[in-house]
């Protein structure tokens, strides 16, 4: 598990050395400059209230989330109820008339202390409000790992939202820690004030 993950950071490093947030269709126009975005609820251990925000990337091909407060932690002196941490947002994401608006990929970044013998669990799932079909990724971490970790997620198929509408993005995030047969206190975060770290959801525009 240990190779494995390392082979996983480095091509995903690799990866991150590309061009970020291109869609499936770009929106072309004064019609892609009236997206916007809003955080409008926010709950669970992971993000009290002040805590997570989002912000367009400027160029409509998506947004970013950050979070202030986000780590989950094992062992050591480490709480019993912070090796689970998680946070539920919901995103109101607005589309200009004549346009539809799907998630085409996503990219999860935050940073990881874990100690031989400890492991982590970053889970994330997102949906449209009203809608049936959920994203999820699932990537488990095995210790010793320090520094950044980030995971790719990529829609198998392009959910869209009503045609130039206000649609809510319901975004579920966990993180877990196990102690395991370490020593020590392990942690898992996504905190924005940890360096290059946010979680950035990538749009499929298309015109209706």
């Amino acid at each position: 598990m240990k190779n494995s993950n390392r082979v996983l950071a480095a091509a995903l490093a690799t990866a991150l050395a590309l061009p970020l947030g291109t869609p499936a269709h770009a929106a072309t126009g004064a019609a892609a400059a009236r997206i916007t975005v809003e955080v409008i609820a926010a709950s669970g251990s992971g993000c009290a209230p002040g805590t997570a925000s989002v912000y367009s990337n400027g160029d409509d091909t998506g947004f970013r989330v950050r979070y202030n407060d986000f780590v989950a932690a094992a062992g050591g002196d480490a709480d019993v109820v912070d090796r689970r941490k998680n946070c539920q947002l919901g995103v109101l994401v607005t589309v200009p008339d004549g346009w539809t608006i799907a998630i085409a990929s996503a990219n999860y970044r935050g940073r990881a202390n874990l100690k031989s013998g400890a492991s982590a669990l970053q889970r994330t799932s997102y949906y449209w409000q009203g809608s049936s079909a959920t994203e999820r990724k699932d990537v488990t971490f095995s210790g010793p790992w320090s520094g950044l970790w980030t995971t790719w997620d990529v829609a198998p198929v392009l959910t869209y939202t009503e045609c130039g509408a206000q649609s809510v993005l319901n975004v579920n995030t966990e993180l877990r820690v196990n102690a395991g047969s370490s020593t020590g206190t392990s942690t898992m975060s996504m905190n924005t004030t940890e360096g290059d770290v946010d979680t950035l959801f990538n749009f499929s525009l298309s015109s209706c």
